[in-house]
């Protein structure tokens, strides 16, 4: 099976994006099933590469590898999951957690598979075409290479339905209670839903972030907006914090957050657990004139695509906004977006925007993203989905 591409269209393909969208496409020899490796060649003729062919995507093909002459083959797989794994072990990640990211997708080679370990469980995502036809060879590799007990699969995101799949969702190896796995991160205790939390179950790329926030708490008053299951809310109290308020408008991840809190040898008097609407929670503390010397807000995703850009601008602006009318003079701000259609730019745009709508001076002194187990491929920028600012007030 031949996939050509139309005169011209093979430049983001020479620079290594992985990849191929339908309007680059002149034609495609014989009918390559879901999944199936195609070659990809030039108008002249040249094979570029070769790719996992998805008939419903817009994204038509996703590229394996720039090697014409590599067989895509089940050895093949096993060395892809072998490099992403020695690659996270050269990093030591695992001297101060026992979760991360063992798989990044297209940043390691990859495309359509993310997967996390949560201490003895793994948690894989199946997010493609080409992932999904080879599944099993793919399975087969994560429980040689990481030695898990058990492998659950959380195929349930929305992007299988533009890759034509269904979802799945279940144990897909082993068979274990991993409701409530229990993992370590730099000496915190969280307990992580894996089967029916957000994502993979806990937010792995907020690691460093969370340690960061950490280290800045001491004696301060600080507000954690959209906590989820208390990872920052935690880890800002583990940091001295005077006073925590987390704030969560789903009642079941307040019930868990109040178990990794217990998990912990914390002055639990000291965090107070909200369980209302964020936006209007901001709203009613602005309207009360409280102060915080830290605020987090780490919001979930508002603008998958940058089709849906203009309404999460004006989400995110309406918080930030907020949370300078919060921050007492000298405060910080750790302000997120895990919006892939919200590039970096525009977001330091929609901050700042916000700070003058504020009416206040504030400063980005330092920029932060995911962890290092969620590595961003040179050549595929959108991999960098996570941009966070630490903004002081003056």
């Amino acid at each position: 099976m031949v996939l050509y591409l139309k005169k011209g269209r093979e430049r983001s393909l020479k620079r290594r994006h992985p990849w191929i969208f339908s309007g680059a496409i002149e034609r495609v020899t014989g009918e390559p099933a879901p999944g199936e490796t195609v070659e990809v060649r030039d108008s002249s003729g040249q094979v570029l590469a070769l790719a996992a062919y998805s008939p419903a995507s817009q994204i038509r093909a996703r590229v394996w590898t720039f090697d014409a002459k590599a067989s895509v083959d089940e050895s093949f797989f096993r060395q892809k999951v072998h490099n992403a794994l020695a690659m996270r072990r050269r990093l030591g990640a695992g001297s101060h957690t026992n979760a991360m990211r063992l798989v990044h997708g297209e940043s390691d080679a990859l495309p359509g598979l993310v997967v996390d370990r949560y201490a003895d469980v793994l948690v894989a995502q199946f997010l493609s075409a080409g992932a999904e036809r080879w599944r099993e060879a793919l399975l087969d590799a994560l429980a040689e290479e990481a030695g898990c007990e058990a492998i659950f699969e959380r195929s349930d995101a929305e992007v299988r339905k533009l890759e034509g799949l269904e979802p799945r969702i279940g144990f897909a190896r082993g068979n274990r209670n991993a409701s409530r796995c229990p993992i370590v991160e730099y000496g915190l205790n969280f307990r992580v839903d894996v089967e029916q939390g957000q994502k993979t179950g806990f937010f792995l790329d907020q690691r460093e972030n969370r340690q960061r926030v950490r280290a800045l708490c001491a004696g301060r008053e600080v507000l954690d907006a959209f906590s989820y299951t208390g990872g920052f809310a935690i880890a800002a109290l583990a940091g001295g914090a005077a006073r925590v308020l987390a704030v969560e408008s789903s009642k079941e991840a307040i019930e868990v957050a109040r178990e990794n809190l217990a998990a912990n040898p914390l002055d639990a008097s000291r965090m107070e657990f909200l369980n209302a609407d964020v936006f209007s929670s901001l709203r009613t503390l602005r309207d009360k004139n409280r102060k915080f010397d830290l605020i987090v807000l780490d919001p979930p995703k508002f603008a998958p695509t940058a089709s849906q850009a203009k309404n999460a601008a004006r989400a995110y602006k309406d918080i930030n906004l907020l949370a300078f009318k919060l921050l007492a003079p000298g405060g910080l701000l750790a302000t997120f977006s895990c919006s892939g259609g919200v590039p970096a730019e525009l977001f330091q745009s929609i901050v700042a925007g916000a700070a003058l709508d504020a009416g206040v001076q504030a400063k980005v002194i330092e920029r932060l993203g995911a962890a290092p187990d969620h590595p961003i491929a040179l050549e595929f920028p959108e991999g960098e989905y996570l941009k966070g600012l630490l903004v002081l007030k003056g």
